[in-house]
């Protein structure tokens, strides 16, 4: 299984820095609990979600070959996706928002291949297989709505982040872990829901990425679709939790018209949400999108994206006028009249142009940053990329020409031009000197003994996104989680469970079984006298066998433990309904 992923063209093209957090669906670490798990929340799903989902979902499920007996298998999830343009890769929980958003903008969809335990059944904050799996794969198989999914990723993943993101990244990966995983002492897990509150309340100005994801939260999440008073449910967080898919229906959650105000609206992961909003079809997401797209510093640029860029404290990259693209974490901004006048990067920097590195312009001679002047010459009112070769002439610029070009905002750059370099429009994009001096005012920026300047031409900045602009400029696998997801453990107790489970789906399948119904329902009401979905189970198959007297004992210990534990009680009757209900109808 190790090798699993590698079944779908589509990731075979996707870049390093994205294929770090592909880890292999090792199948053998399914438990038959684990099984169990993933059958009861299908079953009881596909029951429920056939009256409430969009019918985009049971059709989907039977597109990406999901099965309901079976964890999916991501070598057959990725040869039937393939189908419908689509691939799916395991990953270790929550990774970093841009990487998962980037992951979609390539047709991947990222599956947390573990599953959640059998006492978060109907809910848990961690992204788990059946969210993955029985949520987000059957929509994509909605051709309009996999075009939404694929179109956000491509934006999304060009939003930037503010410096406290990455920490509530952290945050609420590592509450998500510890909330999941059993036996964690009550004081960790408040003091990781401290941490996450904190956050929340201390993240300054909401960045691009955070109104993104809160985009991304309402629509992919925990969208509706339809008429505001009987809308239908899309969204994966929903259609993968048999608590809150029915939750959603009722008058206790709020139905709000979905529209661009969505992106100021924020959530708690770890909490059923209070409200959700109702988009009318899946057209008018993408409406939406576009519509914050053209808010975002990728479609604005200027002097605000440049400041987004530098409070990031990330690689991210600008783009001018002339379609240069520098690259590298932004450090400074000198502006004049709201508008900058120059840029400076710190650290490795490249320049790139439609998202091709330009020859000798990469992070090996960029190294230790790059600078330069934005804006028309001052006092002609003209930029260089404007330029006739009559004025460059008159300008004296040209190769070997000592030069003194004056820009707006008092930015002079003095020296001896070496070459320069045009985009496929003509226009020169970079010029290099040698024996140059830059100064603002009386500042100086860069000095001859500094060794060549490479200056940037452009009028204005007409973007500014994060990450790089050619993924290759940088080393970007490096990606170090502070937590990792934690195993079940292991007992004597467990394992003994873990094989009467075994023993009841070896008698479903018609294998061989070491215990008879019987044998196995003594030894949990012996030995597990707690555990309940083997118990319906059990009383699944008693019901169709016909074993009546079996039934009535099995039935009459789940009702006792439907009192002794009523936080399953309501688990217990619903599995008892799919049972009984079925059986009538």
């Amino acid at each position: 299984m190790d090798t699993a992923f590698e079944s779908n063209p589509l990731i075979e093209r996707l870049p390093k820095h994205l294929k770090q957090f592909i880890k292999p669906q090792d199948y053998a670490d399914y438990t038959p609990i684990n099984q169990a798990v993933w059958r009861y929340v299908m079953r009881k799903n596909v029951d429920y979600l056939s009256q409430v989902a969009h019918n985009s979902y049971l059709d989907g499920l039977k597109k990406t070959g999901l099965e309901i007996e079976n964890i999916p298998n991501m070598y057959g999830m990725n040869r039937i996706l393939k189908e419908i343009g689509w691939a799916a890769v395991a990953v270790d929980g929550f990774i970093p928002p841009n990487a998962f958003m980037e992951f979609q903008a390539y047709n991947v969809l990222v599956i947390a291949s573990d599953i959640r335990q059998l006492e978060h059944i109907e809910y848990t904050p961690a992204p788990d297989i059946i969210h993955e799996g029985a949520g987000h794969a059957p929509i994509i198989a909605n051709p309009e709505y996999a075009e939404y999914l694929r179109r956000f990723g491509e934006i999304g993943c060009k939003a930037i982040s503010s410096s406290r993101d990455y920490e509530m990244y952290e945050a609420v990966r590592l509450l998500s872990i510890i909330k999941e995983a059993e036996g964690t002492p009550q004081a960790e897990i408040e003091a990781a829901e401290k941490q996450v509150d904190y956050l929340q309340n201390n993240m300054g100005e909401m960045s691009e990425m955070a109104q993104i994801r809160n985009l991304h939260w309402w629509t992919v999440e925990y969208g509706l679709i339809g008429a505001l008073d009987n809308p239908k449910i899309y969204g994966a967080g929903l259609l993968s939790s048999i608590g809150e898919s029915a939750w959603c229906m009722t008058d206790n959650v709020k139905k709000i018209p979905y529209d661009i105000s969505a992106a100021d609206q924020s959530f708690d992961i770890t909490k059923p949400q209070p409200q959700l909003y109702v988009t009318p079809d899946f057209a008018f997401l993408n409406q939406v999108l576009e519509e914050f797209a053209g808010k975002m510093a990728l479609r604005t640029g200027g002097l605000s994206g440049i400041k987004k860029l530098i409070q990031s404290n990330a690689l991210g990259t600008i783009e001018l006028s002339t379609g240069i693209q520098i690259s590298g974490v932004f450090t400074n901004v000198i502006e004049e009249d709201g508008k900058p006048v120059y840029v400076q990067t710190t650290g490795k920097t490249a320049l790139s142009y439609r998202e091709k590195e330009l020859v000798n312009h990469g992070t090996n001679y960029h190294s230790e940053g790059f600078g330069s002047p934005i804006g028309r010459l001052k006092g002609i009112n003209l930029a260089i990329e404007d330029m006739s070769p009559r004025d460059l002439q008159a300008y004296a610029i040209s190769e070997g020409e000592n030069v003194t070009l004056e820009f707006e905002g008092d930015i002079i750059v003095s020296g001896e031009i070496i070459t320069g370099s045009r985009n496929l429009q003509g226009e020169i994009i970079t010029i290099s000197f040698k024996n140059c001096t830059v100064k603002h005012n009386d500042t100086v920026l860069f000095q001859p003994e500094w060794g060549t300047y490479d200056m940037a031409i452009g009028k204005k900045v007409i973007s500014a996104f994060s990450g790089p602009a050619d993924v290759n400029s940088f080393d970007m696998v490096n990606h170090v989680p502070s937590s990792h997801t934690i195993k079940a453990k292991k007992s004597p107790e467990r394992e003994e469970l873990e094989s009467l489970y075994q023993n009841i789906r070896n008698i479903r399948e018609g294998k061989p079984a070491e215990l008879s119904l019987e044998q196995t329902f003594e030894i949990i009401q012996k030995n597990h006298p707690k555990d309940w979905l083997l118990s319906v189970e059990i009383t699944e198959l008693t019901h169709k066998s016909n074993n009546i007297i079996l039934e009535e004992k099995v039935v009459a210990h789940l009702e006792t433990l439907k009192t002794s534990r009523p936080e399953v009680a309501k688990l217990i009757s619903n599995g008892l309904e799919l049972i009984f209900d079925k059986a009538t109808a």
